[in-house]
């Protein structure tokens, strides 16, 4: 949910989870700040599940020039998860930074210092060195090495698990499992992946500069995706190298959600704005930074090892006029009211489970966007995988089983133009009886003529920094703002930034509104 949530909420998920069926619990923090390490740990083993507790793994232990994250650090990381009683310790390297020297001496050293605790490591293949350090960290004495099958494998996901068995045969590790078995799975998860081509990221090779910018193999992908959705395609390097200059304007952190969310989203901030380090400091007071960084910043996810990066944090908060967040963030949080919760629920979307409960609790944009998505096209789920990505063309004619009892046999007949009101009418037979239905069609764009006006350089101008969707305007004509103060509130692919006033004075004009689709410097409010 990139955020905290109040203890209460942490403890009923861990209770629901291990109910519907979960044994291992690996319980990490972004920051590693054992605080929140702790509240996890003790959530997870109360809930009665098998507790691992996380290290979030960034630098590289075997290169002593590369500052805090040594081999020390991460030794006493360990030492604090085994006094608060985790059953065995993770290495989270979610970027692939482990190269086989690092895997060597980080696992050789923990081996050594907890000879009885089961130690489980997982990478990434953003590098392509990703086979090579889980067989280093077997032979210096993990128990348990993560791999993906050969279909779904390698770049920013696992490494090869036929790879690693086939490496590792007639050793002393030999992991017992027959290459050919192999086969047949891998086939089926190569066709499910060909299903969701239309969602591939169009990385086609690896990528050795991870070890410099660091970006997470669960991240990457996204943010590549993003940067098209931002218009930045064309810098998609320049947005690799700001991320490493944004991670260390942040105080160099472990990277992975939500941390890795406010790096990120900082990181393409800079790009689309073109700033680098010294412009950040200078003007930290007065830019419009992404919300998750004021938030990271604030203290909101928890403490940074090393503490926030100052005077950055400072005048940050300072121009906002928000107090620091102390100590761990969920100990100040209201507990969540489950039931009220409920009754509100219950009152809007009628029958509802536990689950529906904690999911709302968890990600309430989410749940509602779910619920409004079922009261019209209602359960989707028995329509097959292929079906629902690539939509039926006329004369088409599908099996569905809605039930082990109940089929139906649809063809499309056909789909009319687009009426004045985005609708088209759309005639279709189910079990040979003819249907006219009236669809909305939302790729139906009308011209809007000429574009919006721009902001620019105009006193008292408010505009957009990026491309994007407004999701809260928070002033009105006639309105009296601080210069700073947040009059409107811009998402762009999970990333949300508040839009500060450019002075002081009354708002003249507003002329967005929520859900409005803008670009870089649309011009959104006026001030006198």
């Amino acid at each position: 949910g990139y955020t905290n949530y109040p203890d209460n909420v942490v403890h009923k998920f861990c209770k629901q989870a291990k109910e519907s069926g979960v044994d291992i619990f690996r319980v990490f923090d972004s920051l590693n700040y054992v605080e929140n390490l702790k509240l996890g740990i003790d959530a997870a083993g109360t809930a009665g599940g098998f507790v691992e507790g996380a290290m979030s793994y960034t630098g590289d232990v075997s290169d002593p020039t590369k500052g805090k994250y040594n081999l020390e650090y991460y030794l006493n990381l360990a030492r604090e998860l085994v006094d608060s009683g985790v059953h065995s310790i993770a290495i989270k390297d979610m970027a692939g930074l482990l190269t086989p020297k690092a895997a060597s001496l980080l696992v050789g050293a923990l081996r050594q210092e907890h000879p009885s605790v089961p130690i489980h490591v997982h990478t990434h293949d953003t590098a392509g060195a990703g086979v090579a350090a889980m067989i280093a960290a077997a032979q210096a004495g993990a128990d348990v090495v993560d791999a993906s099958i050969d279909g779904m494998s390698g770049l920013t996901a696992q490494p090869s698990l036929g790879a690693v068995v086939a490496s590792l045969r007639g050793t002393e590790h030999d992991t017992g499992i027959d290459l050919s078995a192999i086969g047949p799975l891998n086939t089926y998860w190569e066709n499910v992946r060909s299903l969701y081509a239309p969602f591939e990221s169009g990385q086609l090779s690896g990528s050795s500069d991870v070890y410099q910018h660091e970006i997470p193999g669960g991240q990457y992908t996204n943010l590549l995706f993003q940067s098209k959705q931002l218009g930045l395609t064309d810098r998609w390097t320049d947005i690799k190298k700001k991320y490493a200059e944004a991670n260390i304007i942040l105080g160099d952190i472990p990277k992975v959600t939500p941390s890795s969310k406010v790096v990120g989203d900082l990181a393409q901030f800079m790009v689309a704005q073109d700033l680098d380090a010294s412009k950040i400091t200078e003007q930290a007071d007065t830019l419009a930074f992404p919300e998750s960084v004021v938030q990271y910043l604030r203290g909101e996810i928890g403490i940074p090892p090393g503490g926030f990066p100052e005077p950055l944090r400072s005048k940050v908060l300072a121009g906002r006029g928000l107090e620091p967040v102390e100590g761990r963030p969920g100990a100040s949080l209201k507990p969540y009211d489950f039931d009220e919760a409920r009754e509100l629920l219950s009152k809007k979307y009628g029958e509802i489970s536990d689950k529906d409960v904690l999911s709302h609790a968890l990600y309430p944009d989410v749940y509602v966007g779910w619920k409004e998505f079922e009261s019209i096209y209602g359960d989707v789920g028995m329509i097959p995988t292929d079906l629902f990505l690539n939509p039926m063309k006329e004369g088409d004619e599908v099996e569905l089983q809605v039930k082990k009892d109940k089929t139906f046999l649809v063809k499309l007949v056909s789909v009319q133009n687009v009426q004045d009101d985005g609708t088209r009418i759309v005639t279709f037979q189910l079990n040979g009886e003819l249907w006219k239905v009236p669809v909305t069609d939302h790729s139906a764009v009308e011209s809007t003529g000429a574009g919006r006006e721009k902001a620019g350089s105009k006193d008292g101008a408010v505009g957009t920094p990026m491309p994007g969707v407004i999701v809260a305007v928070k002033v009105k004509a006639g309105d009296k703002v601080k210069e700073g103060e947040s009059v409107a509130t811009l998402s762009a692919m999970k990333m949300e930034t508040n839009i500060p006033a450019t002075k002081s004075g009354v708002v003249s004009r507003v002329v967005v509104n929520v859900g409005d689709n803008v670009e870089g410097d649309d011009l959104l409010i006026e001030i006198e």
